[in-house]
């Protein structure tokens, strides 16, 4: 057996000392979680005699890498090409191959590694033994397994300067390119972390391989706050840390605010953007939410299972997010390809999987949710595909203002009701079902006895759920990755984003990707007539006296109260929760609130604002559609008037089109000036068919209309009691009772 033994101590790359990580981790985190992490600190700690392994395709610097993290640790370094295969068979690795062909090189490669044992050191794989099942789970069991992503492009230039024209397991007529794109899936089997590494020098790459396995140790590092918690608070609670699972389990902060993590977002270098250009959909959105999501609340294998399923067959669109032209400088990201019709699928997609990932397996869970017209058929339709198992310890209450969404969104709401997942219209509107919610989570007495009575806690799926935010992120780095791909802009260069906005998550989610490093000039707010917030934005006076919510064709975005503003007021108040928590108090109290001077100047660095009135939104619909045969949505149609009026045409604006126009079909034919408008939606919908629209009419909503018994929904008094009486019904329904 091949056995290394390391000699002198490996240096730490932390302070912290096992043992209090280990506390801090089992104490703060769900306690499946704390027990899923101590396995993994028995198995893939630095600490003690445990390696760091590379891997990666050939010609992707291992060996050298491998030398540099050796050399700045100071311990061994293990080529297995030329200290292992080629010491075990006393042979060149290029003569064995060619000796026993493919299948039995690899065969022979795996038994080597099965034999081969090492502590503390650095280990650098060949790029085939990963191909090798049983040989890799031996070497998992030992260290962390560093993978070195480098772009194919990249790696073929290597190769061809290198003089290689054939790797193991390449057949005859079969190319380089091909079996290296094939080799990717074994590489994302087995690695723990990711390390981007473009065309750059090796001791950068090993600098990178330090700083992503000092941050894969100390997990404790990544909390998260309250928007409205003090700094000097903040050193006080340092034995109540909030970690990834605790804020997608609890939603609200307990004090009101909405979570943050404290140590702000990752940045992404240009170069590691430009790595993602040729990437799909899917592998974009594993490299950003990698970054976002610490590995002892998901672990990467994990985490790319959760993003397999959410963007897989339930998306009508292959590139899952495309981005269109639709004229001059002026580009759509289309957001409405999932099951629902909405931008909201692309986070309630995932966030059931993540959420019965994170939760303890002790206790039943509500989900609450208000919605103005998409999140309702989006949480619904995501919770409902989890496993059978899942759905036994998990349901969802939808809120929805009963006469404020539009009837397709209502039958599409009541449509997507599962064993698991119910809908309650509420006559009032939206900002009274998010307010309500927001009074519930905050009502410890209540919460407290559906805890001991049932069992039951309560979690949230709005937008105030950090979880929501993440894969929003994605899409908006995604589509200007799109633009570099297709030759429009080369990376770098600037363009601007104009989003409908209601509660203020998309924008705020296009923001959070300009600070990871998307080159986003201006964020570009738009409003229908409840335009509080192209007035906040223009004036920094957030005023709602005497503003009353007027009932639009854009029925999500008609929010007076958008709930994610406050973490953007966190932001470019440095942090200040203090100031938070006096605004918000000051708009409670007194109906409005005023931002300093400097904070104003520092919004409006980032973001300008406009609105558009009703017939100024169908009269958008009908030029589009009149000149390129596309038919926009009418929250698409907000956004295109006001980026009309507020884009210079110095760079191009991409225009989120966050819903599909079928969600809309009465407002959509009313543009068309189609004046024979049947009531009943499924009829709607095969009118707009007939005239061979561009997009086609939505396939899932399609589907949703022609279930029966799409009438059937309770219905309830804007009154408090009301609502919480029909949450403990459903609990008393669903759940097994506690005696």
């Amino acid at each position: 057996m091949f056995h290394v033994v390391q000699y002198r101590p490996l240096r730490l790359i932390t302070q912290n000392s096992l043992s209090s990580m280990c506390f801090k981790l089992m104490l703060s985190r769900p306690v499946a979680f704390a027990q899923i992490w101590k396995s993994w600190l028995s198995s893939h700690s630095l600490v003690g005699n445990k390696n760091i392994i590379l891997m990666g395709p050939p010609g992707a610097g291992k060996t050298t890498v491998g030398r540099i993290v050796g050399q700045k640790l100071d311990c061994p370094v293990i080529d297995i090409d030329d200290d292992v295969l080629e010491t075990t068979w006393n042979t060149s690795v290029s003569e064995k191959l060619q000796d026993v062909g493919n299948e039995q090189f690899l065969e022979e490669e795996g038994k080597a590694l099965l034999k081969f044992s090492a502590s503390g050191s650095v280990i650098s794989l060949t790029g085939s033994n990963p191909m090798h099942s049983a040989g890799m789970q031996h070497m998992k069991k030992n260290g962390i397994v560093v993978y070195l992503d480098v772009p194919t492009t990249v790696i073929m230039s290597r190769l061809e300067s290198m003089k290689v024209d054939r790797i193991v397991g390449q057949s005859p007529g079969i190319s380089l390119k091909d079996i290296l794109q094939f080799r990717k899936q074994f590489y994302k089997r087995w690695y723990d972390i990711r390390v981007l590494c473009g065309d750059i020098a090796a001791e950068v790459v090993a600098e990178k391989v330090l700083d992503a396995v000092k941050r894969y140790q100390n997990s404790e590092l990544e909390t998260f706050i309250s928007t409205r918690s003090s700094r000097s608070g903040r050193s006080m609670e340092k034995d109540s840390c909030k970690y990834f699972s605790d804020v997608v389990t609890e939603g609200l902060a307990p004090d009101g605010g909405l979570f943050i993590p404290e140590r702000g977002l990752p940045k992404f270098t240009a170069g590691e953007w430009q790595s993602l250009i040729e990437a799909t959909y899917i592998e974009r959105a594993q490299v950003v939410l990698e970054r976002c999501i610490h590995p002892a609340d998901i672990p990467a294998s994990k985490l790319a299972e959760i993003i397999g399923t959410a963007y897989g067959e339930n998306f009508s669109c292959s590139k899952i997010a495309p981005v269109r032209h639709l004229a001059g400088n002026q580009f759509l990201l289309e957001l409405f390809h999932g099951p629902t019709a909405s931008f909201k699928d692309f986070a309630l997609q995932m966030v059931p999987h993540i959420f019965a990932y994170c939760i303890p397996r002790s206790c039943n869970y509500l989900v609450l949710v208000a919605t103005s017209g998409d999140t309702g058929s989006a949480v619904l339709d995501g919770f409902s595909r989890l496993c059978d198992t899942d759905k036994q310890r998990i349901a969802v209450m939808n809120f929805f203002p009963e006469d404020g969404v539009s009837p397709i969104q209502k039958s599409q709401m009541i449509g997507c009701q599962k064993e698991n997942a119910w809908s309650v219209g509420v006559k009032s509107d939206f900002d009274f079902c998010q307010t309500a919610i927001k009074q519930i989570f905050t009502n410890s007495d209540y919460t407290g006895f559906l805890t001991v009575e049932y069992g039951t806690a309560l979690a949230a799926a709005n937008s105030v759920n950090w979880a929501r935010l993440l894969p929003q992120i994605v899409y908006h780095a995604s589509a200007y990755l799109d633009l570099v791909h297709q030759g429009i802009i080369p990376f770098g260069s600037p363009v601007d984003v104009c989003i409908p906005t209601g509660n203020f998550g998309n924008i705020l989610a296009a923001l959070y990707a300009k600070m990871m490093g998307i080159p986003i000039r201006k964020c570009i707010c738009a409003n229908n007539e409840n335009n509080v917030l192209t007035d906040f934005i223009r004036t920094g006076v957030y005023d709602l006296r005497g503003r009353k919510l007027i009932p639009t064709f854009s029925p999500a975005v008609d929010i007076l109260q958008p709930s994610n503003l406050e973490r953007y007021l966190h932001l470019i108040a440095n942090d200040d929760g203090q100031l938070v928590v006096q605004l918000y108090n000051q708009l409670e109290n007194q109906g409005y609130f005023q931002l300093q001077k400097d904070l104003l100047e520092k919004l409006q660095q980032d973001l300008v604002a406009g609105w558009c009135s009703e017939e100024d939104c169908l009269a958008a619909i009908h030029s589009v559609y009149s000149t390129t045969g596309y038919i926009l949505d009418t929250h698409t149609a907000v956004a295109k008037v006001v980026a009309d009026r507020l884009q210079d045409r110095t760079c191009p604006i991409i225009i989120s089109s966050t819903a599909h126009y079928s969600k809309f079909a009465p407002a959509i034919l009313r543009a068309l000036r189609i004046t024979e408008i049947k009531q009943n939606p499924l009829s709607q919908l095969h009118l707009l068919s007939s005239y061979s629209p561009l997009p086609p009419v939505h396939w899932g909503l399609l589907e949703t209309l022609k279930k029966k018994g799409n009438e059937d929904h309770q219905v309830c008094a804007a009154d408090m009691s009301m609502l919480m009486s029909h949450i403990e019904t459903l609990i008393q329904n669903h759940f097994m009772k506690v005696f």
